[in-house]
């Protein structure tokens, strides 16, 4: 069972220590910061008055990116997560987007699909992590 919790919009800043924490541990966090953070909107998770869940989204026309998504690793599995992903797929569709999707580390797919993303053929690596896009279509 989920404990109570909160879903806020919250500052780029506020996403940085988590991002670096569970993303990139041990780099700088001038490298984890994103030239678009101030263009996008930051989502977290928040119980106990404590950050544990973070998720930034980009505008892309039609439809949405969402990027530097993480939990905090003692918050996982808990269904932070999943509360998070459900929120950002509502809000696209809110706005009328007709497809969401991400850069997905290789290891993240099986979460992804549970929510319906589906893989498709683009693939890359960037600083030694493998990922493919992954997108879901909104109707």
């Amino acid at each position: 069972m989920t404990p109570n919790f909160t879903i806020e919009q919250i500052t780029p800043e506020l996403t940085w220590d988590i991002r670096q924490k569970e993303l990139y541990p041990g780099s700088p966090i001038s490298d984890i910061k994103l030239k678009e953070d101030y263009y996008g909107l930051h989502f977290g998770v928040f119980t106990d008055n404590k950050l544990v869940a973070i998720l930034s989204v980009f505008d892309k026309g039609s439809s949405v990116q969402f990027r530097k998504f993480a939990t905090l690793k003692e918050y996982q599995g808990k269904g932070f997560g999943k509360a998070l992903m459900n929120f950002t797929i509502d809000l696209a569709k809110s706005q009328g987007k007709t497809l969401i999707w991400c850069n997905a580390r290789l290891s993240a797919i099986s979460f992804y699909k549970q929510f319906g993303f589906t893989e498709t053929e683009e693939a890359f690596t960037r600083k030694g992590i493998d990922y493919i896009i992954m997108e879901k279509r909104l109707n």
